[in-house]
Parts: structure tokens; C-alpha cells; sequence
């Protein structure tokens, strides 16, 4: 299964949940975009981060960063200093490769 489709599954699940008002979730985009107007890719925005985790999900006065990979995907160094980042500051960071994973992790 490609990464698109373990996110695309992972954000149609934390939408339900978002509708039922028991979350509240953002999917970061922090990689360039394609601009096809101007054949260019679009600069991120002041400060957007290298790294940040793909969704963001607050619950029950928890901070929790998502960053979905593949069963053989491995997180960048960028990734890797977010994730120490999120942790020093107390928060939860995980990788994650499917929803189930994540439906275990919100369950806690």
C-alpha cells in the first residue's frame, strides 16, 4: 500500500471522528507545491518546518503528531528532529504505517 493511501484511510477515519466532535485534526502539507502557472514549485510559508509530522491530532488535552510511512519507509533527519522535539515539550509523536495503528493510539 502506497503512503497516500495509508494517510488517505488514516484522515477519512479522524474526520469521522472530527464530525462527532471527540477531535480535532489538521493534515500538514509542509513539502512544496507545484505550481503550474508559473512551471515552478511554490515556496513554503515563514515558518513552516522540514519534518513536521503529516497530521496533527488534538484529543482529551493530548498533542499528538502523526508521520505515516510504509511498512518499509524510514522517517528523514528532519523527522527525526521534530519527533525530539515534540517529546521534549511533552508531547506524543509517533510513525505510523497503518490505522489501525493510529485507532490504537487514540484509544489510550
Amino acid at each position: 500500500m502506497k503512503e497516500s493511501e495509508i494517510q488517505s484511510s488514516i484522515i477519512d477515519y479522524l474526520q469521522i471522528l472530527e464530525n462527532k466532535g471527540k477531535i480535532f485534526f489538521q493534515r500538514v502539507n509542509n513539502t512544496p507545491v507545484y505550481d503550474p502557472k508559473y512551471k515552478q514549485f511554490r515556496s513554503m510559508p515563514k515558518g513552516t518546518k522540514k519534518g513536521f509530522p503529516d497530521i496533527l491530532v488534538l484529543i482529551n488535552g493530548r498533542t499528538i503528531g502523526f508521520e505515516v510511512k510504509t511498512a518499509t519507509g524510514k522517517q528523514s533527519e528532519d523527522q527525526k528532529d521534530i519527533e525530539n522535539k515534540f517529546k521534549q515539550h511533552g508531547q506524543e509523536y509517533f510513525v505510523v504505517r497503518s490505522l489501525d495503528e493510529v485507532t490504537k493510539i487514540l484509544s489510550k
